[in-house]
């Protein structure tokens, strides 16, 4: 029998991730308790589940996108939780938690016969609408392999971390406080060029074949900044969190992070002017603020 793939939280990220699975013709069925977003499903008559319980009973695989560690875990192992389904096998985490989280939610579910893959995604709402999603994965090799063409659906590049509970959010963490640390590396450098009198697209292309490269060069920069609008598809809220699951996780491995440690006073500043449910595009304002310049097109 055919195999149900139930998916959780169908937000920026969670939605052209149910797409591209619905497209690649595995039998979905879908839960958000925004009923919004679940417009585009109904048109395309892609089944939705009630609640969370009915997901967890329906679906053998469940795949979770949700924004935070709280809501998380009422979904997964509270008491309306998918943890309490008939039918529910797999739980795929999709979200960025930590390897501390990972490791207490894959424990409760296996406690009740639930296996737990970890799978965070790298390569923002763009990446997930083409399906070019880079995705971590760690967790039992049996499970991996089973959901694989599941993962292969919306992710281009797959790596399996190891077995280890954790891995794959140790590896997701790594990458973010990268990105985070390049938006403002990158911005002050552009900004420098800026008031210098030179052209940012020029300075961007340039960079782009340069040891410079990277996702704020690559992404951020031209497709957000430069025309202004600020839609890179993620909120600085949700980076904030990144930011200090990866402070957290340095510290438990006993690694200093003078660096990281500044990117986090920089999105603290953001956060205490209010800017946690704007777009992470904006935190080039900070720069911009204080270097009196703009990263614009020129006409």
């Amino acid at each position: 029998m055919e195999k149900v793939v139930g998916y959780l939280g169908l937000g920026n990220m969670g939605h052209p991730m149910a797409m591209r699975i619905a497209d690649a013709g595995h039998k979905l069925l879908v839960f958000d308790i925004n009923k919004e977003v679940l417009i585009d499903f109904r048109k395309r008559q892609i089944s939705i589940a009630e609640s969370i319980r009915d997901l967890a009973d329906k679906a053998d695989i469940i795949i979770c996108s949700l924004p935070s560690n709280e809501i998380i875990r009422e979904a997964v192992i509270g008491s309306e939780g998918l943890v309490t389904g008939n039918r529910v096998k797999t739980y795929i985490n999709a979200c960025t938690t930590g390897s501390n989280f990972a490791s207490e939610i894959s424990d409760e579910l296996l406690k009740n016969g639930i296996a737990t893959l970890e799978a965070p995604i790298s390569g923002g709402p763009s990446g997930a609408r083409d399906g070019t999603l880079s995705i971590m994965a760690s967790g039992p090799l049996k499970v991996y392999k089973e959901v694989k063409p599941v993962l292969e659906s919306y992710g281009k590049k797959l790596v399996f971390c190891g077995e280890k509970p954790g891995l794959a959010q140790v590896l997701k963490l790594a990458n973010n406080i990268l990105f985070a640390t390049s938006i403002f590396a990158t911005t002050e450098a552009i900004a420098m060029g800026v008031k210098a009198g030179l052209d940012p697209s020029l300075m961007l292309d340039a960079i782009q074949s340069g040891t410079g490269r990277n996702a704020t060069v690559d992404l951020v920069m031209p497709n957000s900044v430069l025309s202004r609008s600020f839609d890179f598809g993620a909120t600085i809220g949700i980076l904030m969190k990144d930011v200090n699951l990866a402070l957290e996780e340095g510290e438990k491995q006993g690694v200093p992070q003078p660096v990281s440690q500044q990117v986090r006073q920089m999105m603290l500043l953001a956060m205490h002017q209010g800017w946690e449910q704007r777009d992470l595009s904006e935190l080039v304002k900070l720069v911009e603020n204080w270097s009196d310049t703009e990263i614009k097109l020129k006409l």
